[in-house]
């Protein structure tokens, strides 16, 4: 009898353990490291970027992506220069990840000149389908999808910001890399608000430093001058430069980024960039659980930004109307 009963027990044990297996065997499965490619024309050292990492970073976790658990973010953070973004572009496909994060639309355009089958997921394009990044919004299709920074209302509100600070402004300076695929949209959007607004635009177009100097130094002389910065690579990396100048020549400007306000800009109204960062999270967390890019629509922004800095006000001699400040998000003193 008892060699009976234990050989029953062992029969149960034995059988638990096959049943358990699968399970254990699924529960590692899930836990295995996936790669997650970053793609970025930022620099590595630049706050921009950290603070970019560090929302994508918290907001896989919060989907249970953890980074020396079951992720491993590979980043390519090449600072601007188009022979090493191409380079560390075809380095990073080598490695073949699971998805590719890119950021920008010219980063993103350079990522599809290397891969069409890995998933890319990209943030902050402005024009995606004028660019030829996707086919469509609602259809993205091939291997791409993300969310862009720009719809054309907010073109027209820049310019009704700048106009509502500084009155007297009548001409109006874009400055912009002609570069970009995603400028063209954003200029005639600019261009159809300003007649009603009252104001005469021209275009700065820019490709360097050297360039961006030149430009806004021309303006300084300009009666009635202000200053629209639009969203890009090329003027966040020189940010301090732009509103150093706008403040030397005393140039009301309006700025399409939050961080050249926190670098002593005037104004800024966009979409807010964390919030697009947290939402690329929720495609990728789709992705590697088994979606397709192509089923993925693009998605518009859906939060924005008001940023007034009163320190900037005053150094140029602006009062900014109290209607102004009760719509900001935040208020800089």
């Amino acid at each position: 009898m008892i060699a009976t009963m234990k050989r029953r027990a062992f029969i149960t044990l034995l059988g638990g353990a096959a049943a358990a297996w699968p399970l254990a065997a699924r529960a590692q499965q899930s836990e295995r490291m996936r790669r997650i490619g970053v793609f970025m024309r930022l620099s590595e050292s630049d706050p921009v970027t950290k603070g970019y990492l560090t929302t994508l970073s918290g907001a896989l976790a919060r989907l249970g992506w953890s980074e020396n658990r079951n992720l491993h973010l590979e980043k390519r953070l090449t600072g601007g220069d188009d022979a090493t973004t191409n380079a560390a572009a075809a380095d990073l496909v080598r490695l073949n990840p699971d998805v590719i994060l890119a950021h920008g639309t010219e980063t993103s355009r350079i990522m599809q000149q290397h891969t069409r089958t890995i998933p890319l997921v990209f943030t902050t394009v402005t024009d995606p389908v004028g660019s030829g990044l996707v086919a469509s919004l609602a259809r993205p299709g091939g291997n791409t999808t993300g969310f862009t920074n720009f719809e054309f209302s907010m073109a027209g509100k820049w310019l009704e910001l700048l106009k509502e600070v500084a009155p007297t402004v009548r001409n109006v300076t874009v400055l912009f890399n002609p570069d970009n695929a995603g400028m063209p949209g954003q200029l005639s959007a600019t261009a159809r608000a300003a007649p009603a607004l009252g104001l005469q635009l021209s275009e700065a177009r820019v490709r360097n430093r050297g360039e961006i100097e030149r430009a806004i130094d021309g303006l300084g002389a300009a009666p009635n001058a202000g200053l629209l910065v639009l969203p890009e690579f090329l003027t966040t990396g020189h940010r301090d430069v732009i509103t150093g100048l706008a403040a030397r020549h005393r140039l009301p400007a309006v700025y399409s980024h939050r961080y050249f306000i926190e670098s002593g800009g005037l104004l800024y109204y966009g979409a807010d960039t964390d919030d697009q960062y947290r939402r690329a999270a929720t495609y990728i967390d789709r992705i590697l659980r088994g979606e397709k890019t192509s089923d993925l629509p693009i998605q518009q922004p859906i939060k924005f930004e008001l940023l007034v800095n009163l320190k900037a006000a005053k150094a140029l001699g602006l009062t900014v109307p109290p209607t102004l400040l009760a719509r900001a998000d935040e208020v800089i003193e």
